[in-house]
């Protein structure tokens, strides 16, 4: 227990008057007796808080969170007593967490319960554990504070952002994929399986046109196709240090996994499967997954990947992909390119490229087109826009070696990756090249 703010303030308030009577002796046992009223009052006060029932609490956590996105929590206060409770709490949320509705103040009627929600933003992705509940009662009088822990542990997962993923599903339902950016595009060569026979739309060309069936019915009949199915995606994710640097308000290796999300939803619901495969200090590996109840899969198995500070060793992850995974297919590189990568990962993504379709998807910063676009008007900030410049054009010369060896390339922003990266995928689907 310890004393508030408002007793203080008696007391206070107590010594000045005792200050401001001594020049008047006959009024120093009235002082007196207004000290000894303070102190039993106080007294009572306290014995009186102290007997009181402690305050219950319930807390109900959401069993997932999306990273950096608010999530409900619902905390039950329940009164056993006949007193009403004047209670101020804060929710014993994990240190990486942000709750901008606490602590709470109010008070909880005698014999009810009362429900306090409010939402908390995780900021780390992994296992998250919320704490008891810092309860603080204040006694009937004011002049109290009784601090409690209440409650118990509460566990709780923080996935990747997956709102691109969800807002694409809901998109895809009403056929509107176009509305964040991805574009179907028509579809050419060997790339297309026969679906069904339809009726001939305008615009048909005659190579679409099934003439046995056109003169069986009397009619146009065109036929349908959809993109092959049946193919893997493996996404080669770089966990090395590079990828530990912010970008805006997440690391640039989330904004990757934010881009595989997408990505994987959509080539499930082509009909692929997708699997992963971890570089750079950690090594881990799922292997493919085919439909698109297999998100959750996907998700469970990539809510905690963390980066480390290891450097990214391309020979190694060339190694154990090749050993892990037979069957050609698109292997979708995330990382940062840097100049002195061109001697370790041009001959690593070659080898992969002997068996695999590689696709480099290299996340550029944002900064360094803020600063290319910034004017110039003093000698440090032309050393800056030097030193950037040369580092863009080392960065383009490992991406030419690349390209030159027959690897495709995809350089985009963190914001721009996600989308860019699905229709670069539809693309090759298109394309026929997987």
């Amino acid at each position: 227990m310890r004393p508030t703010g408002r007793l203080l303030a008696w007391v206070v308030a107590w010594a000045l008057l005792g200050a401001a009577v001594t020049p008047w002796p006959a009024t120093g046992s009235w002082w007196v007796m207004a000290g000894w009223l303070l102190l039993a009052g106080a007294a009572l006060d306290g014995a009186v808080l102290f007997g009181l029932r402690r305050i219950r609490v319930e807390r109900t956590v959401p069993g997932r969170f999306a990273l950096n996105r608010p999530g409900s929590v619902r905390v039950c206060l329940t009164n056993s007593g006949r007193f009403r409770a004047r209670v101020r709490i804060f929710d014993g949320i994990p240190e990486f967490a942000e709750a901008e509705q606490m602590p709470w103040s109010g008070s909880v009627a005698g014999a009810s319960n009362l429900r306090v929600e409010h939402d908390v933003r995780l900021v780390q992705r992994g296992p998250a554990v919320f704490g008891p509940v810092h309860v603080l009662r204040f006694s009937l009088l004011g002049l109290w504070a009784r601090a409690t822990r209440e409650g118990k542990l509460d566990e709780t997962k923080v996935y990747p952002d997956y709102e691109p993923v969800v807002r694409f599903a809901l998109l895809a339902m009403d056929h509107q994929q176009s509305q964040m950016g991805i574009v179907r595009k028509n579809r050419s060569g060997m790339s297309r399986d026969f679906h069904q026979l339809r009726d001939y739309h305008r615009g048909d060309g005659l190579a679409q046109i099934d003439w046995k069936a056109s003169s069986r019915h009397m009619k146009m009949i065109s036929r349908d196709y959809q993109e092959q199915r049946d193919q893997t995606v493996i996404f080669l994710i770089d966990t090395g240090r590079r990828m530990r640097a912010m970008d805006g308000e997440l690391p640039q290796f989330d904004h990757c996994l934010n881009a595989m999300l997408l990505l994987s939803y959509v080539a499930l619901r082509q009909g692929d499967s997708a699997g992963v495969l971890s570089f750079g200090g950690t090594e881990r590996w799922l292997a493919p997954v085919k439909g698109q109840h297999s998100m959750p899969t996907l998700l469970n198995h990539l809510y905690d990947y963390q980066t480390t500070p290891h450097p990214s060793d391309f020979q190694e992850a060339a190694k154990r992909l090749m050993l892990r995974q037979k069957r050609r297919a698109l292997v979708v590189v995330l990382t940062n390119l840097r100049g002195e990568d061109a001697s370790e990962i041009v001959p690593s993504l070659q080898q992969i490229g002997r068996r695999h379709l590689v696709l480099v998807a290299n996340l550029r910063e944002r900064l360094i087109d803020e600063r290319l676009t910034r004017p110039v008007t003093n000698l440090d900030e032309a050393l800056v826009f030097g030193a950037t410049r040369q580092y863009v054009e080392e960065r383009r010369r490992v991406a030419f070696l690349l390209e030159s060896s027959g690897i495709l390339m995809l350089d985009a922003t963190a914001e721009a990756l996600p989308i860019a990266l699905a229709n670069k995928y539809l693309e090759i689907k298109s394309s026929g090249r997987l």
